[in-house]
């Protein structure tokens, strides 16, 4: 009999310092306008929050990407399901980011934009208040003090509850951490990185070092790895599977394949799937609070709910380790 490495994965947890809690897996709110229409939204949403998950993780420039799209689609959604019943703001953590490119006057970190998009995201998302605001990339051109001063406004106007940065790297967070000790600034309380068990480089080490002795909450991105995690794609053969195919090649090496295999074991033996195997491992990792994941689907939507119901062995979670080494 092997004893569970960690507790269960439901139930809350703190975000970092922010004051905020959330369940141990944030939806991933990029598919609202695009893969998901406004009708299947809400029932994600309903879903979602109906099995006690609460932290919904979207952006301004959601979704640019699709043709005849400007951005603001998913927070438009978002705002319509909130509007519809007043119960619901008060169950979830919304989460948004600013910075991305939407247009020639439209992008970075300076003081006007920040200020701009935040009034432009509470609008769209029909509520008084952004939980957790993310500084979506870094801006070189804009100094960081303008930057963290843009959302000392926010927070005092009670705009916004805590701020985040997500796509930083260790020298960049640190530079940020530096300029909030000194002047008495909002600091970023959360990162939001790029981290599964293939992309494992680049957070583990200085980053994850600075986030756990800082104590910020993480909430990771491409969780799945565009989906490979999920064990849809096992050839070059699967590529044209999905619109996201083309962004799989680069796992298909060998250590790619030895993640599939340790997966299938892992989900055969919790009678599960991959994809759930590697949101949970995630779920156990130090120095992460929860993974985003998105369902365009309600069966995948259920499968990410199992997730956060799984509980890994010692033995699992060794063997995932062991396979998704980086050499």
């Amino acid at each position: 009999m092997t004893t569970s490495h960690h507790s269960p994965t439901t139930g809350k947890r703190k975000l970092g310092k922010t004051g905020l809690e959330i369940a141990p897996l944030v939806f991933g709110g990029n598919v609202f306008g695009w893969t998901a229409d406004r009708q299947t939204s809400f029932s994600l949403l309903d879903c979602f929050v109906g099995a006690g998950l609460n932290a919904i993780d979207t952006a301004d420039m959601y979704s640019t990407w699709v043709p005849g799209n400007q951005g603001g689609e998913s927070e438009t959604i978002i705002g319509q399901w909130l509007k519809a019943d007043a119960s619901r703001r008060e169950k979830v953590v919304l989460i948004t980011k600013v910075g991305a490119p939407l247009g020639p006057d439209r992008t970075g970190l300076s003081a006007r934009r920040i200020i701009e998009a935040a009034e432009d995201s509470l609008r769209r998302l029909q509520t008084d208040r952004i939980d957790l605001y993310f500084s979506h990339f870094p801006d070189e051109q804009t100094p960081i003090e303008e930057t963290l001063r843009a959302y000392e406004t926010l927070i005092q106007q009670g705009k916004v509850r805590a701020i985040g940065a997500s796509n930083y790297s260790v020298a960049q967070l640190r530079e940020a951490m530096v300029a909030s000790s000194g002047s008495g600034l909002p600091r970023y309380d959360v990162l939001q990185p790029e981290y599964n068990l293939y992309d494992r480089a680049g957070y583990e080490g200085e980053l994850r070092d600075l986030v756990m002795s800082e104590q910020l909450g993480v909430i990771t991105y491409y969780s799945l790895a565009s989906g490979f995690l999920s064990g849809k794609y096992r050839s070059k053969d699967d590529l044209g599977k999905s619109a996201r195919g083309g962004g799989i090649e680069k796992y298909l090496d060998a250590r790619g394949l030895r993640i599939l295999d340790a997966l299938d074991t892992v989900a055969q033996g919790h009678n599960g799937k991959p994809a759930e195997v590697a949101l949970a491992w995630l779920m156990t990792r130090e120095g992460v609070t929860a993974p985003i994941a998105s369902a365009s689907r309600l069966e995948q939507m259920d499968s990410l709910i199992k997730a956060t119901r799984l509980t890994l062995t010692a033995a699992d979670i060794a063997l995932l380790d062991e396979a998704s080494a980086v050499a």
